[in-house]
């Protein structure tokens, strides 16, 4: 009797945990139907990865195979790519840049106050975002314009590293490289990364993607957007309204120029934290965070999303590492809960509503 009653107790317990492990896809459909407002959030796909479970959900004029614009969160896999060659000794993080780069871009890089620091300027610089470089994306010409401004009036236009690189070479840069606690978010860092990564290899960067990346992984769908052509990936939106950028987007490259889906996103998230590409040891010392934008920080190739506890008293918000992207696009993995998760809300206005909806989902998970 005492033997029937353990066993009934332990296949309880079993069952109890079972149930607690199953991701609640009807909650978490919900979420994303509930997101689409038709006035910010039009399409919405998310992925989930659990030590023993992944689902993934799709909502508005988004479906689940859905492709989209993963933006700044293609910078996870430059990094990748980067460690991967540290990984073999093909450079290290300390390097400065000049030993891969042409003085064409080298020229006038960073000068500040009359000193002149483009030859100081390394690898780690530009991957932890500590290289002082103004972006080229974001900061201000000497019109007071950004190109930012300019791309979501629908002005679309593009460009190659050179003029990226000139473009930033206009505007003063913020502080010496590798200033301790300074960090400035700057697409110039990783523009300049691409053409190393181009010169160490000799090949373009979506062919190093597709060595490195895409094969080994079994990607099929991911790729750096090339062709002004193509309609694969869904229409962004800026705020109500479809924002056409085909040029832009051909220009990105590396630093937010990769089309893929939530699905293929979180097999590469997964890749990137497990050591397929280079050494987990590298992880930790990835870690080296500076305050960047509410409520991200950025570390050496990587991103933290960590939010205070006022923001929610009763029930602490995971801390979460990866990347983000502009296009509403993110991809983070939170190791105490042991989840991935990737996905977009497919919106270039407001970041913030990526990061509200990814809290509710694990907020429910």
């Amino acid at each position: 009797m005492k033997q029937l009653f353990l066993t009934i107790l332990v296949c309880l317990l079993l069952s109890n945990y079972h149930a607690q492990s199953i991701l609640p896809t009807v909650k978490l459909q919900q979420l994303l139907d509930k997101s689409i407002n038709n006035r910010t959030i039009f399409g919405t796909q998310v992925s989930i990865q659990t030590p023993t479970e992944s689902w993934t959900g799709a909502a508005g004029n988004l479906e689940k195979e859905s492709s989209f614009y993963i933006a700044s969160t293609t910078k996870l896999y430059v990094t990748a790519v980067i460690m991967y060659y540290r990984s073999r000794g093909m450079l290290t993080l300390d390097d400065t840049i000049g030993k891969y780069l042409p003085q064409s871009l080298l020229k006038g890089l960073h000068v500040l106050k009359g000193n002149d620091y483009s030859h100081v300027l390394t690898i780690r610089h530009l991957l932890a975002h500590t290289s002082g470089l103004p972006d080229y994306f974001l900061g201000k010409n000497e019109h007071g314009k950004r190109l930012y401004d300019e791309l979501t009036e629908g002005k679309d236009q593009a460009w190659d590293v050179e003029k990226a690189i000139a473009l930033s070479k206009t505007m003063k840069p913020l502080f010496v490289p590798g200033e301790p606690g300074k960090a400035n978010y700057s697409d110039a860092n990783f523009q300049l990364l691409d053409a190393i990564i181009e010169k160490i290899s000799g090949k373009k960067l979506d062919e190093v993607f597709q060595e490195l990346i895409y094969k080994p992984l079994g990607l099929t769908k991911t790729y750096i957007y090339s062709d002004i052509h193509d309609k694969t990936p869904k229409v962004m939106y800026y705020k109500d309204q479809p924002l056409l950028l085909p040029k832009a987007m051909t220009s990105f490259q590396g630093d937010g120029g990769i089309v893929s889906n939530s699905q293929e996103l979180l097999i590469f998230l997964k890749g990137f934290f497990n050591g397929t590409f280079f050494p987990i040891a590298y992880i930790e010392e990835m870690k080296d965070f500076n305050p960047i934008m509410f409520p991200l920080e950025n570390g050496v190739g990587m991103m933290r999303l960590k939010l205070p506890r006022i923001f929610s008293p009763f029930k602490a918000i995971p801390i979460c590492y990866g990347h983000s992207g502009l296009s509403g696009a993110f991809a983070f993995y939170c190791p105490e809960k042991e989840v991935y998760i990737t996905g977009t809300v497919n919106q270039i206005s407001n970041p913030q509503l990526s990061y509200q909806l990814m809290i509710k989902i694990l907020f429910s998970i």
